[in-house]
């Protein structure tokens, strides 16, 4: 038996959670320090600031001690009023969720359905709107993570809501930081996401930002069914620059540093990266000879959906992709079950990360007994990854 990968060796391509800088991880072993004083006070206003920047809004933004359903429960129980018709896109398995959830808090969700590897299109909402003009939001699953597509037309969709007076609550948490979402310019009325995935944190925090067309709605909301999730009560803290409950210190500390790390690189640059990154890994996958799950025009740049060879199910090349290289990858998740495997193209990655990636599948599908072209897949990564400037210290 060969040595077992040490914990230092393990790198995390998954959609989440993501490699953390060690910039970021040397920010968390700080002191901690109380929450209702001075010094968290200065690192909150720290935190939002730069938090904003990288929403790209100017309206309100909150910070929450919660995974990323935390904040898409939070953006949902703050609207959501019994029998409340929510449109919602439905291509995969994080949209199916985001459809119970509206559910849950005693919605109506009107679906529009596509098939998983689609997205939906403008002209689907638009139908949905005119048949049901007393739909109170509609809410998008920016990048569907079981599935690596990505909703190409959501600036065309935001322009539709304005136009129909209809809010747009966005599910951005596996994608926001690392492509293009402008949430002012692109009509957003609230944008969710969390910490650990192209934030580059560990998991546990996650953010809400909420317009002022939101808060007409939550204003007159007659009732709020959280007491933890009341953004009313974050509104009224946040006033006085705290927090209602306590909050993770110590990632506060690892968000700030990130942001910097973000806001010195440029969204443009970071957006760039990522993109660039993603036509590595997808020009590699069909250069080895592996399908991609997603159509060509709404594939994802922070999560790659791939094809297991024929014959071999996605639970035993993820493992021995694990074991014998040192490499995490996601998993196939309901209709696709077995079918293949998920690459997290998220936060602080580039060349080493997705050489490393791409080496690692060809030589453990080959050592399946996939016969595929690696050298031509090696090829493919490294002709991408040139277009990458010089990597930042």
């Amino acid at each position: 038996m060969g040595c077992s990968v040490s914990e230092t060796q393990k790198l995390i391509m998954l959609p989440g959670p993501t490699n953390v800088p060690p910039r970021v991880m040397r920010a968390m072993i700080k002191p901690l320090m109380g929450h209702r004083g001075p010094d968290f006070k200065e690192i909150l206003s720290q935190v939002i600031n730069k938090t904003k920047k990288v929403f790209q809004t100017k309206e309100d933004l909150f910070v929450l001690t919660t995974s990323g359903t935390g904040a898409t429960e939070c953006a949902l129980q703050n609207i959501i009023e019994d029998g409340d018709k929510i449109i919602v896109n439905v291509n995969g398995f994080f949209s199916e969720r985001l459809a119970e959830a509206i559910k849950a808090y005693g919605g109506q969700p009107l679906v529009v359905s596509s098939e998983w590897g689609k997205a939906p299109r403008t002209e689907d909402f638009r139908k949905i709107i005119k048949a049901n003009p007393d739909a109170k939001a509609l809410s998008v699953v920016y990048n569907e993570t079981s599935t690596g597509v990505t909703v190409r037309s959501l600036q065309e969709i935001g322009k539709l809501c304005e136009e129909e007076d209809i809010l747009l609550i966005v599910d951005a948490i596996s994608i926001l930081g690392g492509d293009k979402l402008p949430v002012d310019e692109w009509n957003v009325d609230m944008c969710v996401t969390a910490s650990q995935k192209c934030m580059m944190c560990p998991p546990g925090l996650s953010f809400v930002s909420v317009s002022p067309k939101a808060w007409e709605k939550i204003s007159v909301k007659k009732q709020h069914r959280s007491f933890y999730l009341d953004l009313p009560m974050y509104k009224k803290y946040m006033g006085d620059g705290f927090t209602p409950f306590t909050p993770a210190v110590s990632l506060f500390y690892a968000l700030n540093e990130a942001c910097d790390m973000i806001l010195e690189e440029g969204l443009p640059a970071r957006f760039a990266r990522h993109q660039i990154c993603a036509d590595a890994v997808y020009g590699a996958m069909e250069a080895l000879g592996l399908g991609l799950m997603a159509e060509p025009e709404s594939r994802s740049h922070t999560v790659a959906a791939v094809a297991c060879p024929s014959g071999i199910e996605d639970g035993k090349l993820r493992e021995l992709i694990r074991t014998k290289y040192g490499i995490d990858l996601g998993g196939s998740l309901e209709k696709w079950k077995g079918k293949m495997f998920r690459i997290g193209i998220m936060g602080n990655i580039g060349s080493p990360e997705i050489m490393s990636t791409v080496s690692a599948v060809a030589s453990a599908t080959a050592d399946l007994g996939f016969k595929g072209r690696i050298s031509e897949a090696l090829e493919a990564a490294r002709k991408a990854l040139a277009r990458l400037p010089a990597r930042m210290n």
